[in-house]
Order: structure tokens, then C-alpha cells, then sequence
């Protein structure tokens, strides 16, 4: 991960010659081919968290006139490991890929060739709760009924989410733990079904084709909302503003809380002047009405973060992801 060239220093003063002053000659910092166009990769099928937030982006940098053109390409696939794999041979500097904490997991659960620490970093973007709903006629209560019948059932009880090794993946396996399951049992017992959007999940559930399903706030309050599907807990410290009646999982008397980051990366290839344009690009997005609009309207929580401190965060966060994973034995 590069750190950010500094801006070159003027030199001042003169150089006195034979009795006459000579200016000395000045520099200037080098200048950044402003960025028009950028493309965004979405690397999970449309429907889904990242496609809300990539479409948002693109939406909000045009409709702003920050850059002229925003193009949205979808490459699913693995949690986003065939997208991260797609970056690693992009050409275009003015790239921006979603990724986020589903990210994180799936690069070590797939064992994947390509890491996000081959990648730029360039801005953390939000983050949000994630929910754990149930459809609209199914035996469970409370969200205690679930994890009970998961410890007593094993396999015959089957949860729906984002990607293996994901948020979602892993909420599921830090309940069992909670519940006093060892890894072996977590393994033995949690039966999770990963989709590479969040359409599919809801697909399943809606369809009653699976006992619950784990995925961010904004993708299932509007299932919520019309009691297609019923919500058992929040993942947050607090109870979520778009579902202020639903309980988090603390409430709950389970000791576990998780959420769900997301932002942008660009290719590897680029130099630190590409990136501070990026980074430039994605500030401009972020003190926008536009984008303010857009965090309200999905309950997204603001989580912005560029430059060292987006490095450091990421880089601490693939270690404590890593080391959940093979806690709760996912790998």
C-alpha cells in the first residue's frame, strides 16, 4: 500500500553572483491530469450491497458532475475474488471497484491468488448493520428459536446470505459460537448457502426455501416493511433507524455485534498521482448533497476514511477477519 507522494517544496532565495542577484529557479508540484470519466466494477451480481452502493456512486458522481461518465460493470463471482482478479489486470488507471469486509473473508476462504493488498486502497464509504430475517410464516419467534433449533438440528436448518466467508457467513458462525459451540460443531452444524447477490438470497427466502437469511439492512427492509419477511435481530451496537422496533442481537441476550463495511479500490498499477486523483474524486463524492441523500435513503452510515488511515484500517482488518474465520472454522 503507497503512501501519497508529498507536494514538492519551492526553493526561495537567490544566488548572489559578481555583485548581481540571479533568482533561483522554482518548482512546482507536479500537476494531476483531471479525472472525467471514471468505470466502477461491481464484483457481485446486481441486486446486492455492493451493487446498491456501486450504482449509488455512479449515480451521484455524474448526477453531481463531478466526472462526465460512470459506467457500472458487473463481474461476480466468489465473493468478488473474480472481480478482484478482473482488477488485477485493469489498464485503466481511473478504475474503482467496490469491496468491503464480504471482501476480506472471501479472499481467505477461497484462498484466493489475487489480495486486496496487491490493490490501491482509495476510500472506506460506509458501513451498516446487517439483519437477520426470517419469512413471513415461519415457526421462529425470536431469534433464540432460530439458533436453538440450529444447535439442536444441525444441517437440517439452513440460512441464506452474501458470499462464503462473507459478513453474513460469518455473523451466522459467531452466533453458534455464542451459543457455546466449539469450531468443530460450527462446522458440523451450520448449514449456510452463499449467493453472489443479494437477489438471490431474497429469491430463496421469499420462496420459503430456506429457515432465515443474513444480509444488510437496506436489502431486506423493503421485504420487511411489506411482511414478506420477518426481521429477528440487528446486528448493531443500537437498534437501526429503519427498523426501530426490531431488536438488536445484544438485546436479544446473544453477546455479539457485527458490521458491514464497504468502499473502493483501485488497480494496483497505478501511480501515487492516479491515486491522489481517485482519492480526490471519491472526497468530491462524499461532501456531496447527493451522496448525503443517498446514505439516508439506504440507512447507510457514513464510514469515510482515505489515504494512511484507510491503509492501517484495512490492513488491521484483513488480520482480525482472518483470525474469526479460523476461530469459528470457516477456514
Amino acid at each position: 500500500m503507497r503512501i501519497p507522494a508529498l507536494a514538492a517544496i519551492a526553493v526561495l532565495g537567490a544566488v548572489v553572483l559578481a555583485g548581481c542577484s540571479t533568482p533561483a529557479p522554482e518548482t512546482s508540484a507536479p500537476v494531476t491530469e483531471p479525472v472525467t470519466d471514471v468505470q466502477v466494477i461491481v464484483p457481485a451480481d446486481p441486486g446486492g450491497g455492493w451493487d446498491q452502493t456501486g450504482r449509488a456512486l455512479s449515480q451521484v458522481l455524474t448526477d453531481e458532475g463531478i466526472v462526465d461518465s460512470a459506467a457500472v460493470t458487473n463481474i461476480p463471482g466468489a465473493g468478488g475474488t473474480v472481480g478482484l482478479a478482473s482488477l488485477a489486470n485493469e489498464t485503466d488507471p481511473h478504475t474503482l471497484m467496490m469491496m468491503g469486509l464480504v471482501m476480506v473473508g472471501a479472499v481467505e476462504t477461497n484462498a484466493s491468488a489475487n489480495r486486496i493488498e496487491d490493490t490501491t486502497p482509495i476510500a472506506r464509504l460506509t458501513e451498516e448493520a446487517l439483519v437477520i430475517v426470517v419469512p413471513a410464516e415461519s415457526k421462529y419467534d425470536t431469534l433464540e428459536d432460530l439458533v436453538d433449533d440450529i444447535v439442536e438440528n444441525g444441517q437440517d436448518v439452513t440460512i441464506t446470505g452474501g458470499s462464503a466467508g462473507g459478513a453474513d457467513h460469518i455473523l451466522a458462525g459467531l452466533l453458534l459460537g455464542a451459543a457455546g459451540q466449539s469450531k468443530d460443531d460450527i462446522t458440523e452444524k451450520l448449514n449456510y448457502i452463499p449467493n453472489s447477490g443479494g437477489g438471490e438470497a431474497v429469491t430463496l427466502i421469499l420462496g420459503n426455501n430456506v429457515s432465515a437469511g443474513i444480509s444488510g439492512v437496506g436489502e431486506f427492509v423493503e421485504h420487511i416493511e411489506a411482511g414478506t419477511m420477518r426481521a429477528l435481530a440487528v446486528s448493531s451496537e443500537a437498534p437501526v433507524d429503519q427498523l426501530p422496533d426490531v431488536p438488536t442481537i445484544q438485546d436479544e441476550g446473544i453477546d455479539v455485534t457485527l458490521t458491514n463495511w464497504r468502499g473502493v479500490v483501485a488497480p494496483g498499477s497505478i501511480d501515487d498521482a492516479q491515486r491522489d486523483a481517485l482519492v480526490q474524486v471519491v472526497t468530491d463524492l462524499h461532501d456531496s448533497a447527493g451522496w448525503a441523500d443517498q446514505l439516508s435513503t439506504h440507512g447507510w452510515t457514513d464510514a469515510f476514511l482515505t489515504g494512511d488511515d484507510f491503509d492501517a484500517f484495512l490492513a488491521q482488518n484483513i488480520t482480525e477477519v482472518t483470525k474469526t474465520l479460523g476461530d469459528i472454522g470457516l477456514i
